[in-house]
């Protein structure tokens, strides 16, 4: 039966459960979690973010540089240093092809890990035999991961050889590299070695000219860059970058080989006879340029196995502590001449006698200037009066300042540095450059010690006046000198001539510097002629080279009483000729312990020595050749050039090298000689006078001849040359006989001719 349509039907909720719970879906998320969620993401992709621009703007040329280096392998290839010549072409320091011996361990290997092992083993064993290395240390490096091992370095072509025959009998034809290197030598070993210097096993210069000049002799690396993949194995035919190496530049020293083995010979010489207990040293220059022309230090050391002690310092080397052997290498190896400071002694008198004759205070041959009674008396800063004596028992008494540097006289010195006065000589010290390094590219190169001038007290001005109590590299002292020898100006020391590069032959001149006129011409020649007398008649007799002017100055310091135990110090500065002085010579000889230790007895006949045999190779020429070569520089034959116009004749005797003086009324275009004087055929010295007289003259002039006996050369010279008269000189030393006798009247031009002798006194 059906229901009717509109009926509503009753619902059965029996089966319908309650649920008292909330309902929680695991598939929906809940809006705060999902928030949270969010954030941190962004977060985390903030920090991506910065670190990826960290890497990127930050480390980015860093990292590129590391994958480059994880990536590439590059083979140096070692630049040829450059050559060292003296100044004739000699070479002193060269480099020779030799070779370089690397492995490429993981190149080294086999089928399987054991024979890896064995082969590696092999190798080992072989490396370490044929180079005469541990086996234990060449094993590790054989078993490195490295790229890369160095196992020997400048290998000489002997070995090399055999360790081709080794590979090529054990059939290793891979992970053993034979590089092209080079190995520095020095031909004359010894020679000049303080100077010279020496480089280590990679080339570098370590002391010397090889340090001092090491950026512009060693040259820039090449390179050969090839590739390598992620496993560190290089990628077969790849494309290898090849960069040439530049070889370093030659150098050139104003170093002469000669004159420097001369030196060396005659030092070496001195330091053994007089048992120098701290050896000696020796410089020589070129005053007119600042050329170092020779320069050694003794006991001297093998620049080819400079770690090997000479014979002096191997008597006591092995007793010695590790810390104790470096630092007695190290002296070993030191250049005197710049890196040790002394006190010149009176050898410094030259500098006060020159500020003296310059400020006007003195004058060279004023009587009476000074009186030495033996010693001299000061207060010191507590008013304690001290004495200070003179160097001999017996005082000199009354002096002229040419006198009291001939005698090397103490109190005559202090006497002078109190009129000078302390203000004034720093000054002059300042201007010798005596305060300053010389700037000369030397190695190791110290400065002066000098007392500032505000605590420079009445003693202090005393000491310095005579060289004491001061200390000046003798570099520094032989500057000084020089300045005096080339009238006056001051020049820069120069020990490199030249700078030579060796890939365009292109050479750079290292020019001649001149610093400043310290003093006057006429002062330097008047400190000149004082010179001369110090060795003609002075404390400086032992340095006389016979048929030769010299100049000197002996020196003699003593320690002080804080080290006393360096003993005294003995040296002697020369130079030659007096006029237009060319060589400069400064010896120094520490503790001498012989039969004297004065500079006079001890250094002034090594010095005889040395000039004796450097002026004839320089080609200087002695008295006796100058005054019988009329084709000699220095000496010219008078013309004949009567009859000929005043004027003609006054032009050709100034074109050869005269002074020249007239007497004449007219014209000199038209009137003719009548006279002259010398005679036409004489040979003199340049810039002597010959007196012309004209036609229309009836004058007759002459002159009184002065007193020259006693004289040096220079002094008799600049007597007669006052007078208008003309010298001959016949030997060496002061003047004992004379042709013309004094106070004998002769016409002006007149050539007297002089006889000299050494005579002999005390050495200081």
């Amino acid at each position: 039966m059906k229901e009717p349509k509109n009926k509503k039907r009753k619902i059965n909720n029996s089966n319908i459960i309650n649920m008292k719970t909330k309902f929680s879906s695991k598939n929906l998320i809940h809006t705060k979690k999902m928030r949270i969620t969010l954030i941190i993401s962004i977060i985390i992709f903030i920090i991506l973010v910065i670190r990826i621009g960290f890497i990127q703007f930050v480390q980015g040329n860093y990292l590129k540089e590391l994958a480059y280096k994880q990536q590439t392998i590059n083979q140096i290839i070692s630049p040829k240093r450059g050559n060292i010549y003296d100044s004739t072409g000699k070479a002193l320091a060269i480099s020779a092809q030799v070779d370089t011996i690397t492995i490429n361990p993981s190149k080294i290997s086999s089928n399987n890990t054991e024979k890896t092992k064995e082969l590696k083993e092999k190798v080992a064993k072989g490396l370490s035999e044929i180079f005469e290395l541990p086996y234990e240390d060449v094993l590790s490096k054989v078993s490195s991961d490295s790229q890369v091992e160095t196992i020997a370095k400048k290998v000489e072509q002997d070995k090399v050889e055999q360790l081709k025959e080794w590979m090529k009998n054990n059939e290793v034809s891979i992970g053993i590299n034979i590089d092209e290197d080079s190995k520095r030598y020095y031909p004359y070993s010894t020679v000049a070695s303080n100077l010279i210097g020496f480089c280590g096993s990679d080339n570098q210069g370590l002391s010397g000219i090889e340090s001092k000049w090491d950026s512009s002799l060693t040259g820039t690396p090449g390179k050969i860059v090839s590739y390598k993949g992620s496993n560190q194995q290089e990628i077969p035919n790849a494309e290898e970058t090849y960069i040439s190496a530049e070889n370093g530049n030659n150098l050139t020293l104003t170093i002469d080989l000669s004159i420097q083995t001369i030196v060396e010979k005659y030092l070496k010489q001195a330091v053994d006879d007089n048992s120098c207990s701290r050896g000696g040293n020796v410089i020589v220059m070129n005053p007119k340029t600042g050329d170092i022309l020779a320069m050694a230090s003794y006991p001297d050391y093998d620049l080819n196995s400079p770690y090997t002690p000479n014979s002096y310092l191997d008597k006591t080397y092995n007793s010695l502590s590790t810390e104790q052997k470096g630092e007695a290498l190290y002296k070993m190896w030191a250049n005197k001449s710049v890196a040790e400071t002394y006190e010149p002694g009176s050898t410094f008198k030259i500098i006060t006698s020159a500020v003296a004759l310059e400020e006007n205070i003195a004058t060279s041959d004023k009587s009476g200037s000074f009186y030495c009674k033996g010693y001299e008396e000061f207060q010191d800063v507590q008013n304690s009066t001290i004495e200070i004596s003179c160097w001999r028992d017996e005082p000199h008494g009354v002096q002229t300042l040419r006198q009291a540097l001939c005698n090397s006289c103490n109190p005559a010195f202090m006497q002078l540095g109190k009129k000078i006065g302390a203000p004034t000589l720093y000054k002059y010290y300042d201007a010798f450059g005596l305060f300053d390094s010389t700037d000369s590219g030397l190695y190791g190169e110290q400065k002066s010690i000098f007392q500032s001038l505000d605590k420079v007290g009445p003693v202090e001005l005393a000491t310095m006046s005579f060289g004491q109590r001061l200390n000046v590299t003798p570099l520094q002292m032989i500057t000084a000198v020089s300045c005096v020898a080339n009238d006056g100006v001051l020049m820069k020391p120069r020990i490199v001539k030249q700078i030579s590069n060796t890939e365009n032959g292109y050479t750079n001149e290292v020019p001649v510097t001149k610093v400043r006129q310290v003093i006057s011409k006429e002062t330097a020649q008047t400190v000149k002629s004082m010179m001369e007398s110090v060795v003609t008649s002075g404390t400086g007799r032992h340095a006389a080279v016979t048929g030769y002017s010299i100049g000197g100055k002996t020196g003699t310091s003593e320690p002080t009483e804080s080290n006393a135990d360096e003993g005294y110090v003995a040296s002697y500065v020369a130079i030659s000729p007096i006029e237009d002085t060319q060589v400069v010579l400064l010896l120094t000889l520490y503790d001498p312990q012989g039969v004297s230790y004065q500079g006079g007895q001890v250094a002034g006949p090594v010095v005889s020595q040395m000039l004796s045999e450097i002026l004839p190779y320089l080609g200087i020429p002695s008295d006796s050749e100058t005054l019988n070569n009329a084709n000699s520089k220095n000496f010219i034959t008078v013309p004949d050039v009567k009859n000929k116009t005043v004027s003609e004749a006054e032009k050709a005797l100034k074109t050869a090298g005269f002074t020249v003086k007239t007497y004449i009324k007219g014209d000199p275009n038209t009137l003719l000689v009548k006279d002259q004087t010398p005679k036409p055929g004489i040979t003199l010295a340049k810039n002597s006078i010959v007196v012309l007289y004209g036609e229309d003259s009836n004058v007759s002039t002459s002159v009184v001849v002065p007193d020259l006996k006693g004289m040096n050369a220079s002094e008799a010279t600049n007597a007669l040359k006052n007078k208008n008269l003309n010298i001959t000189i016949e030997g060496t030393g002061t003047v004992i006989t004379q042709d013309y006798s004094k106070d004998e009247q002769v016409p002006e031009g007149t050539v007297i001719r002089v006889t000299l002798k050494q005579i002999l006194t005390d050495a200081h």
